[in-house]
Order: structure tokens, then sequence, then C-alpha cells
């Protein structure tokens, strides 16, 4: 049934109402088209156009139409309506007889699609915003897994420095951030109501529309019917937000893509987002990197389709405005997919450490450190850039790293150059100089991570209004608690250094004295230096332990003890998984404790073993306390799980 057709003599060609109909496109919109019907209804009924019985038929039957089409929204497509407000039309007349023709009494088109639309874009941007943190969430538990799992950064795709996988996942958690931000600030401006502003100068009947505004749930109605009807800054809005996203998603995915490839071997993709070859057996391929990076065209074509729609349109509405739904149906839809389909990828990644810590070992990554080392020293940078120049080049012409060369070669270079230089060229010490706001040292990880959890605290603020709202804030809120749950625990560790050789004696003393681990003597802890990690808050050493290894594929972990002042806020946990990850990138097969606490071992993955079963001399090495049952002591193991 057409809307229009009393001042027409003749009817419309079949190829003319194929070009002109929408509800093919339109009818995902029918839901908000009967919602906006019935808050008009009662505006309508309130100035007297409708009587109290009227209004009571009229919403029934709409209530009765939403139900239907919440049931089977399929339905719709098989009328041939002209628009999806034509086809609730004819189906409240079919329910309601006449009075269903009275419903549009003040009402245009175009204050309605205007309406329908914004409705709609409010609800889906509900779900776009809860997949937004869903896809961090993904992020943040890739970082929490790979925190201190070495990566190669590059600048012209060159090796550049040393950085943390878990700092860069972060650096996208950071666009993702931004993507919220703006995809908040669209919601916002789309939260005006255009009803009651007719086909462009306002309905003749003195409706409240600041009401009418607030019974559809928006924050205020609009101020100028002529730009409500023909606004559709919100259509371009919402897919300028999904654009700049899939853009950042065009980049993880490239990135991904690399670090995937034979020539880097980084990383793994999860058999339940690659493919393979319908000719070569051997290959596995990328392929849902490669649709995410190529669906990015598709979202910003239509981005340019709609700026290009709206760029020489005079007010007030015009038929070209019915271009807007089918690319941003199709732009957020794709938006969405990609989002979920990118927490797949980062949930069943698997990193391949050793390989990324032998590649930020190559390509010379701590020669900035060398040049550091040297500013250090009194030299003015540029000259010590000049140096380390020279050494790269010798070091590319004998075939090794910089570290490799010998102190006297070293200070062939430059006589500045003192024994103490080796320690500024390990890949720890690239990585905890980087303390710098928003570097990549671990202390700076964690901070970044715990600027997250602050940010994203308001994230469902702006999702009001629209259908679904407590349903999505609830799941939003949900996902912020696990996402705050995550950041509590995210904790700094790193490799101990001679300058904390004090404080691990005074924390492994005071704990010895209580009878909860053996005593390890100052000369035994500088002599085992390089076996012990610490955990650190804001700068200060809290606790450390250590790893010994005793031969090919076996190591112990020892002396886990935290100050007592910092206990139960998870650092001995957190230093364990350094040590297993540690334990991983070195290639160890298993790894022991002899502890009194099998159940806190239990809560990490150890398992426990027959104390016989071990090597006398790993039972000869461990003394029993003198303040405990030797009864009490158990073994237990945990197998270094390779990929």
């Amino acid at each position: 049934m057409a809307l229009w057709g009393g001042r027409f003599k003749g009817e419309a060609s079949v190829q003319f109402k194929k070009f002109n109909d929408s509800l093919p496109v339109d009818y995902r919109m029918a839901v908000q088209d009967i919602v906006g019907s019935i808050a008009w209804a009662g505006a309508i009924h309130s100035v007297g156009v409708l009587s109290a019985d009227e209004h009571t038929r009229l919403v029934e039957a709409l209530n009765e139409l939403k139900a239907s089409v919440e049931a089977d929204p399929e339905q719709i497509l098989t009328s041939d309506a002209e628009d999806i407000h034509s086809w609730v039309e004819g189906k409240l007349i079919e329910a309601t007889g006449d009075l269903g023709k009275k419903l549009h009494t003040g009402r245009s088109r175009n204050d309605q699609v205007a309406t329908d639309l914004k409705l709609w874009c409010k609800e889906t941007g509900g779900e776009l915003l809860l997949a937004l943190v869903n896809l961090q969430q993904a992020m943040m538990d890739l970082a929490e897994r790979e925190k201190n799992t070495v990566l190669p950064g590059y600048t012209h795709l060159q090796r550049a420095q040393p950085v943390t996988f878990g700092h860069w996942c972060l650096a996208y958690v950071e666009m993702f951030n931004r993507d919220i931000g703006r995809l908040k600030d669209a919601l916002y401006r789309a939260d005006t109501s255009p009803l009651g502003s007719g086909a462009l100068a306002g309905t003749a009947y003195p409706v409240d529309r600041d009401l009418l505004a607030q019974n559809l749930g928006f924050r205020r109605a609009t101020l100028n019917s002529l730009d409500a009807v023909s606004d559709r800054d919100h259509v371009i809005e919402f897919l300028s937000s999904a654009s700049i996203s899939m853009m950042h998603m065009s980049r993880f995915a490239e990135d991904l893509i690399f670090y995937n490839s034979g020539e880097a071997g980084f990383v793994e993709m999860s058999d339940l987002v690659s493919s393979g070859s319908s000719l070569m057996p051997q290959k596995k391929n990328p392929d849902a990197c490669e649709l995410i990076r190529g669906k990015a065209g598709r979202v910003i074509g239509s981005l340019t389709g709609m700026m290009v729609t709206m760029k020489a349109l005079p007010l007030a509405y015009n038929k070209d405005m019915q271009e807007d739904k089918e690319g941003l149906f199709d732009a957020l839809d794709t938006w969405l997919e990609v989002m979920e389909m990118a927490v797949l990828v980062a949930d069943g990644l698997k990193v391949n450490r050793s390989r990324t810590l032998a590649a930020a070992q190559q390509g010379y990554s701590n020669a900035t450190e060398l040049a550091d080392y040297l500013v250090a020293k009194d030299i003015p940078f540029r000259e010590a850039h000049h140096i380390v120049g020279e050494a790269v080049l010798a070091a590319i012409d004998a075939g090794h790293a910089l570290e490799d060369f010998t102190l006297a070669q070293l200070q062939e270079f430059s006589d500045k150059i003192e024994n103490d230089v080796y320690q500024y060229l390990s890949i720890e010490s690239c990585l905890d100089k980087r303390e710098v706001l928003g570097g990549t040292s671990p202390g700076q990880v964690q901070k970044a991570l715990d600027t997250m959890s602050g940010e994203n605290a308001s994230l469902n603020a702006q999702v009001i209004g629209a259908p679904g709202k407590v349903q999505i804030q609830h799941a939003l809120k949900q996902v912020q608690q696990r996402l705050n749950a995550q950041l509590a625990a995210a904790l700094s560790v790193r490799r101990a250094r001679m300058s904390d050789v004090e404080k691990i004696t005074e924390i492994v003393a005071y704990w010895a004295d209580k009878g909860e681990i053996l005593p390890r003597s100052r000369d035994n802890i500088i002599h085992d230096i390089q076996n012990f990690v610490v955990a650190e808050i804001d700068g200060q050493v809290v606790g450390s332990a250590s790893l010994y290894i005793y031969q090919k594929g076996l190591a112990e972990i020892r002396s886990v003890v935290v100050d007592k002042v910092f206990h139960n806020q998870g650092q001995g946990q957190a230093m364990v998984q350094y040590l297993l990850q540690f334990a991983y990138e070195i290639e160890l097969q298993k790894i022991i404790v002899l502890t009194y606490v099998p159940e806190y071992f239990t809560k990490l993955g150890f398992a426990l073993i027959e104390k016989s079963s071990l090597a006398d001399n790993i039972i000869e090495d461990s003394e029993q306390s003198p303040h405990k049952n030797p009864e009490d002591e158990v073994a237990m193991e945990y197998i270094v799980q390779r990929s």
C-alpha cells in the first residue's frame, strides 16, 4: 500500500517500484518504527486527536504487532510494501480498520524515518560498545599472558628496539579505547528526537516534543525542524567511528599476519581461525586476519559513499537519503563481526617466546643502549651515535652481536667503555630502562593496565535510552568487573640485579628466621643473583624467588618470599609465573618445588609427586627446616608445555 497515491492518476511502473522501495533494507527498523508509533499515539491523544478508547486500541494493536515482529522479523520481506513505515501502517489498518489511518496525523515519513534510525543507532551502539569492551578484555588477557615476552619492535619494518609482547597488546588497547570514546561521542550527539518535526516545518499539532522525546528515551528533542529531518550526521559519525576502528583492526591483523609468517615465526594462529590450501598440504593460512584487513576497505567505502551522497543536498529531506541505511547496516554488521573474530584470534594465539627473544637479540636492537651508555660517560650523543654506528658496522662484518665483542674490542671504538657495559647491552636492561610514562618497562606496562581500568569505569554512561538498555548496561558492568579483577592481579616482576642483593637478603632472612624457608647467606645470594627474580611495587622490591637448574630440562623454584607488609597481593604468584615463563623460553621440561604449602602451588598448575622419585642429589641439596615437621614437606612438579 502506497501512502501517497491520491495525487497520481496512474500506477508507478514495476521497474520504478523495485528501484524506489526500501523495505528489503529498512525492515530491520520495524521494532523502532512501532516503538515510535506508540509514542506518537500518546502524543496525539494528549492533544485530542485520539480518544482514550482509540488510543488504547491502537497501542494494543501496535504491541501485538511488535511481539509478532520480534518473533519473526523475516515475515516482513514477503510483503510488497514500499517501506517499513507503510508496512506497519498497513498491518495496523488490518487490525483496527479506519482507526489505523488516524495514527499518521501530524506526522511525516521524514521525521518518522529520522526517529527510527536514531533509535536503531542507539540500540546498536550499545552492542558495539560491548563488543569493543570484549575486544579490549581479550587484548588485556593476551597482554597479561605475554607481559614478559620479549618482542622485537619495528620502525620501517626494520628491527629497532626490543619491547614486550604485552606492550604491543596494550598499543591496540589504547586504539580501541579511543574507538570507545568516539562511539560514545557519536551516541551522545545522536540522542535527540526528531519526532514532531513533520516533513520539514514542524507539526501543526501542539504536542509536547520534550515529553515525547523523554517517552522515547532521548535526552531531548531536536531544536530545528529543517535540520531534524535532513540530518544524517549520526549516520556519518557511526560510519566514521566504524572506519577508524576498522583501520585499527586492519593494523592489528597486518601485524599478526607478519608475525605469523614463516620468515618471522613469532606466533601461530589457532586452527579455529585458519584455513589450508587446496593444493599445498603444508599451508596454514591466517585467513581470519586477512579477511579483517580486507573488510576494512568495505567499511571505509560505506563512509565515503555516505559523505558523497550528503555533500550537496539542499535542505530539507531528499530521496537520496534513502541510501543512508544499506551502507550503515552493512558497515556496523561488519564491524561487529570483525570485533568478535578478533577476540577469537587473540584468545587462541600462541606466541613462540624463544623465537621472539632470539629475534630481539638480533638486528643490533641494543645499539641505542650502547649510545646511551656512552652519553652517561660524558660523550655527546651525536658523537656516541657515530661511535656506535662504527661498532655496529664492525659487528655486521664479524657476523655477531654487539655484546659478543670482548671488552678490548669494544674499547677500540671508545676508551670510555668499561667492563660494566655488558649489563647495559642485555635485553633486560633495554626493557627496564624504558621506565618513562608509556614506555615498555614492566613497571610502565603495569601502570598502563591500571590506567585502562580507570578510563573504562564509566563506559556505559552514554548507553542510555535504547531498547535493551538494562541488559546492555548489565553486561557492560559484568565485563568491567572482570576487567578490573584482571588488572588488579597484574604485577611488575623482573630479573634481579646486584643492587637488589641487600633487599633480597633482608626478606629471605626474615622468613628463614620464621622457619618458612631455608636460610640463604648474602654471599650465596650474590653468587646466584642471576637465578633470582624480584617483584616491585612503585619501584620498591617487595619479594624474590629463584630458579635453580640441576640439569638440562630440570630446575627447582626456591625461596619464594614476599615482604610481610605486602602479603596477599599476588606478588608471589606473579614471580612463580614469571619463572615458569622463563623456563619455557630456555626450553626446560620440568620444574619442581619442595614445599609445606602444596595448595599454593596447586593453583599455579603444579601436581603432587612422590618425594622418593627425586634424584638423591636434589634431596641432599634440600635441608630440612628445624621449625617444620619433615613429614609435612611434599614434592610437586610442573610440566612445561611446548607448542
